[in-house]
């Protein structure tokens, strides 16, 4: 208990899945979070169940307005940003063929442009006193996907733009440790609603079948809650993968 003890993290995409996991891990480790998402009953909802420690904030992570907003009430509330985890997407299945522009720009706008914004806006308040920045990135952005070409695109942006900001931070002196992390499949709410056969139960997951492809959303917040800590200081500029050797396999 305590390895993020006193660190205030910001989450975003925070209402359910993945996000929701990640707040609740964070404060029990002993972070005050900021959830934030477009889902304000659900984010809400999740900051409920944190208590004192936790900020719910509405938040379109494509909306430059919008993470002002969220930085300025993540300091007035707790005095300072300490970690930033981009997690908030939108995913879609289309092959080059299918996508259409406005799909195109929809997926980049929220899945790059938002996550860029993070990243500004992150450096911007933790450059005095350092920190991390935790980017979700996919095992798309690494191999084709056929029937993911936005997202996978999207994906691969935010897999260079977190190299890039570790590479400026570092060269600045800032302190700042920018990672992303590449799950193959992960069983959220977003993944389930494109999967109409697949439960949550060991058919699908690691522990029920060695060439599983599914990881839980427990899985990412354990990798998350290390990037956060400082326990993880040497490690920045890289790609993190959660995927049980998929990127390994010569198919």
């Amino acid at each position: 208990m305590g390895r993020v003890n006193g660190k205030v993290v910001l989450i975003t995409g925070a209402a359910s899945g993945v996000g929701k996991e990640n707040a609740l891990l964070l404060a029990r480790e002993g972070a005050r979070v900021v959830l934030t998402d477009v889902n304000e009953e659900g984010v809400h909802a999740a900051a409920r169940e944190i208590g004192a420690n936790a900020l719910a904030v509405r938040h379109d992570i494509a909306s430059e307005a919008d993470w002002k907003k969220v930085i300025g009430a993540t300091i007035d509330k707790f005095g300072k940003l300490d970690v930033l985890v981009n997690n908030a997407a939108i995913l879609a299945m289309a092959s080059i063929e299918e996508t259409t522009l406005e799909l195109w720009q929809k997926i980049q706008k929220i899945n790059a442009d938002g996550y860029f914004l993070g990243c500004k806006y992150g450096v911007e308040a933790m450059k005095q006193h350092g920190g991390s920045i935790i980017n979700m990135s996919s095992l798309a952005a690494i191999s084709g996907m056929a029937h993911f070409c936005a997202y996978s695109a999207s994906k691969g942006a935010v897999t260079a733009l977190s190299r890039s900001v570790a590479a400026h931070c570092k060269q600045r002196g800032y302190k700042i440790r920018c990672n992303s992390i590449h799950p193959d499949g992960i069983l959220t709410p977003m993944v389930m609603n494109l999967m109409a056969n697949a439960t949550p139960d060991t058919t699908v997951e690691v522990k029920g079948d060695p060439m599983a492809r599914m990881c839980m959303p427990q899985d990412i917040s354990n990798l998350v809650l290390f990037l956060a800590s400082d326990e993880s200081r040497f490690i920045n500029g890289t790609e993190l993968r959660i995927d049980n050797g998929q990127s390994s396999i010569d198919v």
